[in-house]
């Protein structure tokens, strides 16, 4: 039995820079993957089938988001859609037992779908024996969504176009973070059309070349003003709770806070560990997702 940790990740900086004619955003943006991850079992089998594994360790405000309510484990699941990609693609009628283990939370703009549709691409790759190279997969990951192609890759990187240009960076920095979820999820969608409306001369943008730099030298104090997302005003105008949670983390030591994707996590930059746990245990009473974890060099990743 297959055993894959599909990681998350988290923006460290977010600007779009046009639309296609498609409608499909431009973007260019500084993505890294984080130790927080789902977990995939998988096994040969008659059929295919996927399974929701136990149950979340915490639950979000109001409602239980990673249920199989609101996570649904049938065809409309990005692991599902992965194996029949690639079960259409070599035109077998191939069969898996998928268990999953949700931990990223839904709604976040950590890419939890996508880390899990880019670990079914590489586990049943293997699986099934199709040794199919990284090339095509990272064709039929951005057929399943834009952050996929990263996501199978990992680490740090430069994403561009609308989401299949990819320029990995070395080395990677291992920077701790404290995730903060204080509302429900937002839907992509919504965030992207409202952002649409907004004039250009409003939007605070990132400096992604300093961004860059800081991180590959692994100089924290000068990250921390270059990050921006220019999502991050629309959805503060949907949920007001981002601002207050920024706010908070901010105020228990973070050298900044921002919004990750599209929301509604929001995540501070600390200077190392200690300082991530000492603010996570100073955390007022809270119902939402709320974790210490840390930048990585790699995506998914197999054990055992």
């Amino acid at each position: 039995m297959l055993c894959l940790k599909a990681r998350a990740k988290i923006n460290w900086t977010l600007d779009i820079l046009g639309v296609r004619e498609d409608g499909y955003h431009l973007m260019d943006m500084l993505m890294q993957s984080v130790a927080l991850s789902d977990t995939l079992w998988m096994e040969k089998a008659e059929a295919l089938t996927l399974e929701e594994v136990g149950r979340p360790a915490y639950r979000l405000r109001e409602k239980d988001h990673l249920s199989s309510g609101s996570v649904p484990f049938d065809q409309r699941n990005l692991v599902y859609k992965a194996a029949d990609i690639l079960r259409s693609h070599v035109g077998l009628p191939l069969g898996a037992r998928i268990q999953l283990e949700k931990r990223i939370p839904s709604g976040a703009g950590m890419g939890g779908g996508s880390a899990d549709a880019a670990a079914a691409l590489l586990g049943l790759n293997e699986l099934w024996e199709l040794h199919l190279p990284m090339e095509t997969l990272s064709k039929l990951a951005l057929r399943l969504g834009a952050d996929v192609p990263f996501m199978l890759r990992g680490g740090l990187a430069r994403v561009g176009g609308i989401g299949e240009n990819l320029t990995p960076l070395f080395p990677a920095p291992k920077v701790w973070l404290l995730l903060l979820q204080p509302c429900d999820g937002l839907s992509t969608k919504e965030v992207f059309s409202a952002f649409d409306s907004i004039p250009p001369e409003r939007l605070a943008r990132p400096q992604t070349a300093v961004a860059q730099e800081a991180l590959l030298k692994q100089r924290l104090p000068d990250l921390a003003p270059a990050m921006n997302n220019v999502l991050e005003g629309v959805s503060v105008q949907k949920r007001p709770a981002l601002r207050v949670a920024k706010e908070l983390l901010e105020g228990l030591g973070a050298l900044r806070a921002m919004m990750t994707g599209s929301g509604s996590v929001v995540y501070g930059v600390f200077a190392d560990e200690k300082s991530a746990v000492q603010a996570f245990e100073q955390l007022p009473p809270h119902e939402g997702f709320c974790a210490v974890t840390c930048t990585e060099d790699s995506g998914v990743n197999k054990k055992g």
